[in-house]
């Protein structure tokens, strides 16, 4: 008997609505469809490869929600641009390819990473993260590379934001609070905008086994409250963040958002 596949890891933090595609490794991914060569056309061997998995892994969950394949081009801030009525987030990471979409009418927005469940290398922790932010993982039982699952919810939270807010997102402008039952609670320096809502706090989701970390953030369109969507009745315990955590950072540096 086999055990799950690896759209799994991202399954069992995601809303029902969500479809999601992912693989192992790069083989057996098909062609680009153009223009999409033009974002690789200078690339790496590899990079090439894993961003022609991500398209086709993208083009298989959009086909579980019935949308045709389709070009998904690289827009200038280096995101998929995806089909009128679609949100969706590609992610990958040694060994691991995932893609995520959604109906725009059950999500306003979707953001989705993988990464290895190794601590972060060297200092990029003092990057990434607040004084605040350091000593509430200092805090933290034993469990997966906290530092690195941080810096993974930083990277969802930003794939979620760009697409409706437009801008970059500072690692300083997004204070984290990891919790060990699988969720986080992220407040924003600036709130989402979305839907109409101004949304200053969200809720994240994580899991993490077989040595790999995944992370959601998934705002409902139809959600009538301050928290993300989140796939099943469990609960999120609710930290106090004080505003002088947020924007803290004096680091020019941006979350990757590459894809």
């Amino acid at each position: 008997m086999t055990g799950p596949g690896p759209s799994a890891l991202l399954e069992a933090i995601l809303p029902e609505c969500v479809r999601v595609a992912a693989a192992s490794g790069d083989a057996g991914s098909g062609p680009l469809l153009p223009p999409e060569p033009d974002a690789v056309r200078h690339a790496t061997a590899d990079r090439v490869a894993e961003y022609t998995t991500g398209r086709h892994l993208a083009r298989r969950a959009l086909a579980e929600l019935g949308v045709a394949p389709v070009a998904l081009p690289t827009a200038p801030m280096r995101a998929p641009v995806w089909p009128p009525g679609v949100v969706g987030s590609i992610t990958h990471c040694a060994g691991y390819r995932a893609a995520a979409v959604a109906r725009r009418e059950h999500l306003a927005a979707l953001g989705i990473d993988a990464e290895p469940d190794l601590p972060l290398p060297g200092d990029t922790l003092g990057v990434i993260a607040s004084d605040a932010e350091r000593a509430a993982l200092a805090g933290l039982p034993p469990g997966p590379a906290w530092d690195r699952l941080l810096f993974s919810v930083k990277e969802a939270l930003f794939k979620a934001w760009h697409p409706l807010m437009g801008v970059w997102l500072d690692f300083g402008d997004a204070d984290v609070r990891l919790h060990p039952d699988g969720c986080a609670r992220v407040r924003l320096a600036e709130p989402l905008v979305a839907d109409g809502r101004t949304l200053g706090e969200l809720t994240a989701r994580w899991h993490a086994t077989g040595g790999l970390l995944a992370t959601a953030v998934a705002v409902g369109a139809a959600q009538r409250g301050h928290a993300a969507c989140v796939s099943d009745s469990r609960t999120c315990l609710r930290s106090t963040l004080p505003s002088s955590d947020l924007g803290s950072s004096s680091t020019a540096t941006k979350l990757r958002g590459t894809l």
